[in-house]
């Protein structure tokens, strides 16, 4: 399915698929590619307009189309009238079937995708189906909406899939990678998922038909007191990596329903 544009296929190199949330036009992916590129066979799918927040929404009840646009230089990519699910789920089924896919990586994000936000994420969930379809993935994403230099977050995205591309992933495991927005990194922690959440609230407006709308803004509110936590470790300039995974059952809790008798 691949025209040849850019891909040769170079031997003994790992092929990675790179994906995200933010648009085939983001700087982001952009960057991201093209550290990647020092090293392996890039081939990216992602979605063609901006989808932030999507989470893991999938298309089931309208066309998918396709094309391949340029991205820089000489290099093109796969812009998907999708979601960043429907991205990584094209890509591997139909676009790459033929292809060994060694490691997926989505982003790089513009924006937190720590705590409860991590269940919005478009980002964390393009990776997650690539985990899904037996992918080792990682999601990186770069704490801030404005700042524009993504040189630490391509480095260490580079840096960490080489050690995944070593060791491996369990099955059903991804990586969720947060990289403050700071020229200065103070370090790399291993976090768990915090438990701080956005703290929503809707502006209302009025649009020059004099009609009534909402936007969503507000704040995230901070629990997550140590560096044990995703949020706090962003916050003190360390770059977090957190562990997760899709399987949402409460262990604790289907043990004790054994007992209700229901």
């Amino acid at each position: 399915m691949l025209s040849g544009k850019n891909y040769t296929g170079m031997k003994n190199k790992p092929t990675i698929l790179i994906s995200n949330d933010d648009g085939i036009g983001a700087e982001g992916i952009k960057a991201l590619a093209k550290e990647i590129k020092k090293f392996a066979n890039v081939i990216v799918a992602a979605p063609h307009t901006q989808q932030s927040a999507v989470g893991h929404s999938i298309t089931m009840s309208s066309p998918i189309r396709v094309k391949e646009v340029l991205m820089f230089r000489d290099f093109y990519g796969y812009a998907v009238e999708g979601t960043p699910a429907d991205s990584v789920k094209l890509a591997v089924h139909t676009l790459l079937k033929d292809r060994k896919i060694d490691l997926l990586i989505s982003g790089i994000n513009q924006g937190a995708n720590t705590a409860i936000n991590t269940i919005y994420s478009g980002t964390v969930s393009a990776a997650t189906e690539g985990t899904i379809l037996g992918v080792p993935s990682i999601a990186v994403s770069l704490t801030s909406y404005t700042y524009t230099d993504f040189g630490n977050a391509a480095k260490f995205a580079a840096r960490i899939a080489k050690v995944i591309l070593h060791k491996g992933l369990p099955k059903g495991t991804l990586l969720n990678v947060n990289v403050p927005a700071v020229k200065k990194i103070k370090g790399v922690k291993i976090t768990k998922q915090g438990k701080s959440s956005w703290d929503d609230t809707y502006d209302i407006r009025i649009d020059p038909g004099n009609r009534k709308y909402y936007w969503l803004t507000g704040s995230m509110h901070k629990i997550d007191k140590t560096m044990d936590y995703d949020v706090k470790a962003v916050d003190e300039g360390f770059i977090s990596v957190t562990p997760i995974h899709y399987d949402l059952t409460d262990y604790n809790m289907y043990e004790e329903m054994q007992n209700w008798k229901i």
